[in-house]
């Protein structure tokens, strides 16, 4: 069994949206995604999708993105990103799907799994796109706030992972972070994401939201953390192996 990745599958199979603007390789993009994915998932592996997984604006518009993403082969671990405006609590979600039969789907927030001997954490973060503005529409403070809100769900998802790997009497098991925004990226680096994955020795992280830059390197590394990039547009819609 596997684990694997990919981020931004932007679904609109109930609320259309085209996402061709951002470039031709969008195209037909859901029958990549379904092709590619059955061509390398197996019933038994994993999938972490960590965030923009779909364009509804509330939950019930999504259901028809989550039934397409259930019936893909193996289990999933869906992060938030930001523009899943559908998502509310974990209780509400999980209690959704349930009334749908949508078995195979599981939120990664404030929690963490053991997966294949590795510890699945992650959250959205915050990546500050304004720093690439002239206007000052998000004041620092609010820019603050929100890393640092990340920053704690990521501390208690990190937490929760130690936690399973004690119980599970697997004290090394690596610890691998999966997040919507980059914690690093062409030279900017979210210091408390960086910081906090190097406390805990995380030693692989994934991001996704980054679009249309196909020229940046798929991995970087800081400190003995390996980040890399997982967009689906950047994977061209093949999920991501990132152990077995």
């Amino acid at each position: 069994m596997s684990v694997w990745s990919i981020a931004d599958l932007h679904l609109s199979l109930s609320v259309p949206k085209p996402m061709d603007v951002f470039g031709s390789r969008w195209r037909g993009y859901t029958e990549k995604i379904e092709k590619n994915w059955r061509a390398v998932v197996k019933d038994g592996d994993t999938v972490v999708i960590p965030g923009d997984v779909s364009w509804a604006m509330r939950l019930p518009e999504a259901e028809a993105d989550f039934r397409f993403i259930d019936s893909l082969p193996g289990k999933k671990i869906v992060g938030k990103g930001n523009h899943d405006l559908w998502w509310t609590t974990v209780s509400k979600m999980e209690a959704f799907l349930s009334d749908a039969g949508i078995r195979s789907i599981r939120f990664l927030y404030n929690n963490a799994f053991l997966v294949e001997g590795v510890v699945i954490a992650g959250t959205r973060g915050w990546f500050p796109e304004e720093r690439l503005m002239t206007s000052k529409t998000l004041a620092d403070a609010d820019y603050n706030k929100l890393v640092e809100r990340e920053r704690i769900r990521l501390r208690a998802s990190l937490e929760a992972g130690i936690k399973l790997r004690e119980e599970a009497g697997l004290p090394d098991a690596p610890i691998f972070v999966y997040l919507h925004f980059p914690p690093l990226f062409e030279g900017f680096r979210v210091d408390g994401m960086m910081d906090l994955m190097r406390e805990f020795g995380v030693t692989r992280c994934f991001f996704g939201h980054v679009h249309g830059n196909y020229s940046v390197p798929a991995t970087v590394a800081e400190d003995g953390i390996s980040v890399s990039i997982i967009s689906a547009d950047y994977l061209n819609f093949i999920p991501h192996f990132d152990v077995k």
